[in-house]
């Protein structure tokens, strides 16, 4: 069938030629993801801030002085970069698999469904909320960090690379997660019991150097361990692993983690009724 002719002040929307991209429509889904987290600044702005300065607070009053050096550092500009990257991931992570599961559970998701985007065009748009509320975090405690503990940036691009990469990254797995789960509750397993311990459990308040044998191989097996040890890294110039195999390590999960996502999206699965 023939699409009508076009006529002056006629716009036809559901027209798609090989090769182009909707780019109305991906600003417009990527500004309304990133509206939906700055209606909120205080719980997904203000919040991670002060729970990542309650964190250095707990640790500061709890240990002092008597935590000596890691890895050559004092232990609160060892602990800093950690807590910095635990909380993009997780905003990251929150930022998407909320705003899925949120639009399924309110019946809303055909709004994103319906409008002429290919399902590359819906994970852009979904990842560039994820990628910025994870910059703005970064900058909010970065800043946070040089006030309070005098903490500089040894190495900006590296420490921006890993911040991008684990935004992706956790963005990725946060939409997956909100596509599998069906209800909030779902959602909030796959964070307490997935999610947190990842975080927890990869290198943020230790150096994974201290731990025995078993344990250390399984902590090289976790992306996030690559993506906490980076941040350490770009920001004081002091790592565990070589940065650049935690580079390589962690651009390849994102890689195969928005693969799989595309692919869902482009499919429909657990999505469309």
């Amino acid at each position: 069938m023939q699409p009508p002719p076009s006529r002056p002040g006629f716009r036809q929307m559901g027209v798609r030629r090989f090769g182009r991209v909707n780019w109305l429509g991906l600003y417009t889904l990527a500004r309304r993801e990133v509206m939906r987290f700055m209606n909120v600044w205080q719980q997904t702005v203000l919040a991670p801030l002060m729970t990542a300065g309650l964190f250095v607070v707990v640790f500061a009053l709890a240990l002092g002085k008597n935590r000596g050096e890691i890895m050559g550092l004092p232990y609160l500009a060892f602990l800093g970069p950690g807590i910095l990257m635990m909380t993009v991931i997780q905003n990251a992570f929150a930022n998407t698999s909320s705003s899925i599961i949120s639009a399924k559970m309110q019946g809303n998701i055909v709004d994103t469904l319906m409008p002429p985007l290919s399902a590359a065009e819906i994970l852009a748009g979904y990842l560039a909320g994820a990628l910025i509320r994870a910059l703005i975090v970064a900058v909010v405690i970065g800043a946070g960090m040089a006030v309070v503990i005098g903490q500089n940036v040894a190495h900006p691009l590296w420490a921006l690379s890993f911040v991008l990469l684990g935004a992706a990254l956790m963005g990725g797995l946060g939409l997956l997660g909100g596509i599998v789960a069906q209800k909030f509750d779902q959602m909030a397993a796959i964070t307490n019991f997935v999610v947190t311990p990842l975080s927890f459990l990869s290198g943020t308040f230790y150096s994974v150097q201290s731990l025995p044998e078993p344990f250390r191989i399984l902590a090289h097996w976790n992306p996030i361990f690559y993506l906490i040890d980076g941040a350490r890294y770009g920001f004081t110039g002091v790592s565990d692993a070589p940065p650049l195999l935690g580079l390589c390590v962690c651009g390849g999960s994102a890689a195969l983690v928005l693969a799989v996502a595309w692919r869902w999206l482009d499919s429909g699965y657990r999505m469309k009724p």
